[in-house]
């Protein structure tokens, strides 16, 4: 019962993460934080496949849980694999709405944040980032949607000297987003 709820975690959680990056932060070039981060500001930069560079950009973090952290090596290798592969099949929906940008960046948080925290609930996650701050927080106790925002903001603030200042405001916005989403997700009950 716990392996079909985690398959629907990652499921529902892939999709919530690939409607928020596909219909409300590209088509403003607004961006999450961490490897999905630097993924978006490859994909702006030299427009290569979202899902594609995540899988690549987190090839180091899942060799050191292959040696370190085996669980988290499994349970999150479906996430990466199916999320990544739904960012890329979602692709055509980057033009369904358009909305207000900060309306955008809103929305785009939240569904990420929902992705991330679904997957996270269950003790997955789509690797990258996600499952360094899962390291920590399994060390530190501190909540891993603040360990997140952490490596979130340093990201976007690298595309925001990348890709425009606007760029920067709009996905500190996004990044505050998935990080209130995650944390309420994933909070501990003692």
């Amino acid at each position: 019962m716990l392996i079909i709820k985690k398959g629907l975690a990652i499921i529902v959680g892939s999709i919530f993460l690939s409607l928020g990056i596909n219909v409300f932060l590209t088509p403003y070039e607004i961006l999450d934080g961490g490897i999905i981060g630097l993924s978006l500001i490859i994909y702006y930069l030299f427009n290569l496949k979202i899902g594609l560079m995540i899988i690549v950009l987190s090839i180091p973090i899942f060799v050191l849980a292959w040696f370190k952290y085996k669980p988290y090596f499994f349970n999150s290798l479906h996430g990466l694999l199916i999320s990544s592969v739904v960012i890329d099949l979602f692709k055509p929906l980057r033009s369904l709405i358009r909305l207000d940008p900060m309306m955008s960046s809103i929305l785009g948080g939240i569904f990420v944040g929902i992705g991330i925290g679904l997957m996270l609930r269950f003790e997955t996650s789509t690797g990258g980032t996600d499952l360094l701050a899962q390291f920590i927080s399994d060390r530190t106790l501190i909540n891993v949607g603040v360990i997140i925002f952490i490596i979130d903001a340093a990201v976007v603030c690298l595309g925001g000297i990348f890709i425009s200042p606007n760029t920067l405001l709009l996905s500190i916005v996004t990044i505050l987003c998935v990080g209130i989403t995650t944390s309420t997700l994933t909070k501990r009950h003692t």
